[in-house]
């Protein structure tokens, strides 16, 4: 739920609420009406304008560190994307080799509107390396930008899909942690294969994490399953000494801005402060329209 209310969050920066809102003030064309829209506009410009500011100020007032060097806390880095282990992560839709991906189809309804059927991310973790050194990034729960989207047609269904690639420029701000024996280094095919093996006794897997005892494993009950798996394989790795210190960065504990992006800063810091000022114009717009409809 959390993931879901950040990730809400954000995409109110850049969604189309308030100009939805206008447009609904211009069919109900009513006095009330237009104060309604008017006064949401201006909520949610006041919210959006807020998280713009504390993403611009995140990204200008903190430095840059390296891997090797790098302080406990909170930190940002730069560096080449790189994968974490062996399978490599493949894409949902494009069966492409890749760090991360996110994807999402939609059919389009008689009324010619778009409908989401599917939709989802990856989880696993993958590599940022610097001339000093590498670290883990956990993506879980971090808002992810890219510049790799594919978006195509086939009959009334739209597909589309956002990747990490291999060798990508990545920026990462969130908190930075130094572990022997993390959770983070379980592989994908370890991870995998227990997973697998697991379900092979599926009373068992539900008397673990069926937590409303409904006879299904839902979805944050799965992500529970997965993260006992990751740990048992840590503990395992670590006991037989297969694991060494290792650097992750992931999302800060106290709730600051945990972003991953193949955008360089300058760029993520003029697209956040555009946001700003555009979100301030529309909330001094929707207070003029008050007065006036006032």
């Amino acid at each position: 739920m959390l993931v879901s209310l950040r990730r809400s969050y954000v995409q109110l920066i850049t969604s189309g609420a308030q100009l939805l809102l206008l447009l609904v003030g211009f069919r109900l064309e009513s006095r009330d009406g237009w104060l309604y829209c008017l006064t949401l506009m201006a909520i949610i410009s006041v919210f959006a304008w807020l998280s713009s500011l504390n993403r611009l100020r995140a990204i200008r007032d903190t430095p840059t560190s390296k891997v090797a060097s790098a302080a406990q806390g909170y930190v940002e880095l730069t560096g080449r994307g790189e994968p974490f282990g062996e399978p490599p992560l493949i894409s949902r839709l494009r069966q492409l080799p890749c760090l991360w991906y996110r994807y999402k189809v939609e059919r389009r309804t008689s009324k010619n509107k778009w409908v989401t059927e599917d939709s989802g991310e990856s989880e696993d973790s993958f590599l940022l390396r610097d001339d000093s050194g590498v670290c883990v990034i956990d993506p879980e729960q971090a808002e992810i930008t890219t510049q790799h989207r594919d978006r195509w047609h086939e009959g009334n269904h739209r597909y589309t899909e956002w990747k990490l690639i291999r060798h990508d420029k990545l920026y990462v701000i969130g908190e930075f942690r130094t572990q022997s024996g993390i959770i983070e280094s379980a592989n994908r095919a370890d991870l995998g294969a227990l997973l697998a093996e697991w379900k092979k006794d599926m009373p068992t897997l539900h008397q673990r994490f069926d937590l409303n005892k409904d006879g299904e494993l839902s979805m944050d009950e799965w992500l529970l399953a997965r993260q006992a798996a990751k740990r048992e394989l840590a503990i395992t790795q670590q006991q037989a000494g297969a694991l060494s210190d290792m650097h992750i960065i992931g999302m800060p504990r106290d709730g600051k801005l945990f972003l991953i992006s193949n955008l360089n800063p300058e760029k993520l810091s003029r697209r956040y402060l555009l946001w700003a000022w555009a979100h301030l114009t529309i909330f001094f717009g929707a207070l003029v329209g008050i007065g006036r409809v006032w």
